[in-house]
């Protein structure tokens, strides 16, 4: 399925006045998908239909992503927490799962934190992480991004094209399961229409904010405020398998599947093998 195809059935809600588009399907048990930087909920298509059987499914674009609003603001992990919790709300949902990739995971962070100081508007009842920067100290950010942080970072995303995407994306895919051309290309169409890639250096503030909030974030893992996964593909430069070694060491009696052959996009590299993982796991807890 191509991204438009992805797009066709989906809608929007106006949440904190800001557009939000989403999918929902499927029946059960409610369940989020939170994508990561620089993507958008379509990562998620392979392992939708089955995803589906199972649980009520939501995926949506982060606020400067995807289809969903791209505003001329500051894009904190707050707000991206504040927008799943009034999605959920405003679609009648009280409790949920969450499924979480890279600056998706900072986001679940958030709200497990939320959960822990009893001020969440939501029940979480679990959370499945994949590739992503659960922990500062063991996030290995690429040049590119490092540029994007730095006040030169308006500059420089006007200067990013498809290609510099297609080289950014071939470093933290394995090199057993490349990034396929659709995947880079509609990756580039949907972060860069309506003006995206001035949203990239709002977006990747989230690099700072990790270190600010991290013990904050740290401690609903710790704490283990809800049953916890972490799957983990090894090769990945950013947050492989340094960053599960560092789950197992601060999470007590850590859960982790660690995925061979695989990067930082393990639903997209290998999504029989996290639908698996995810399932083994929604099956024990």
């Amino acid at each position: 399925m191509n991204s438009e195809l992805w797009y066709l059935d989906g809608k929007s809600e106006i949440i904190n006045d800001l557009n939000v588009f989403f999918k929902r399907s499927g029946k059960g048990q409610s369940l989020f998908c939170i994508h990561g930087f620089p993507s958008s909920s379509w990562d998620f298509e392979a392992l939708w239909p089955a995803l589906t059987e199972r649980f009520d499914v939501i995926a949506h674009d982060l606020i400067g992503l995807g289809k969903s609003a791209k505003p001329n603001r500051s894009l904190s992990i707050s707000l991206q927490a504040d927008i799943i919790e009034g999605l959920a709300i405003k679609k009648g949902i009280s409790e949920a799962h969450i499924l979480a990739h890279d600056l998706g995971d900072t986001v679940a962070q958030e709200l497990l934190a939320r959960q822990f100081e009893k001020t969440s508007k939501i029940n979480w009842l679990s959370c499945v992480f994949l590739n992503g920067g659960l922990f500062p100290e063991t996030h290995h950010a690429f040049f590119v991004q490092k540029l994007l942080l730095s006040p030169l970072g308006f500059v420089i995303a006007k200067f990013m094209s498809e290609n510099s995407l297609k080289k950014n994306l071939v470093k933290v895919f394995s090199k057993t399961h490349p990034p396929t051309n659709e995947f880079i290309h509609e990756t580039w169409k949907l972060t860069s229409e309506n003006n995206g890639i001035l949203m990239l250096p709002r977006l990747i503030q989230y690099i700072n904010e990790r270190k600010v909030n991290r013990e904050r974030w740290v401690r609903p893992l710790i704490n283990r405020v809800v049953p916890l996964r972490l799957i983990n593909g090894i090769e990945d430069p950013i947050s492989g398998k340094h960053a599960a070694d560092r789950f197992a060491e601060l999470v007590p009696n850590a859960d982790i599947v660690l995925l061979q052959n695989c990067g930082h996009y393990p639903h997209v590299e290998m999504p029989m093998e996290v639908l698996k993982a995810f399932f083994d796991f929604h099956a024990y807890k």
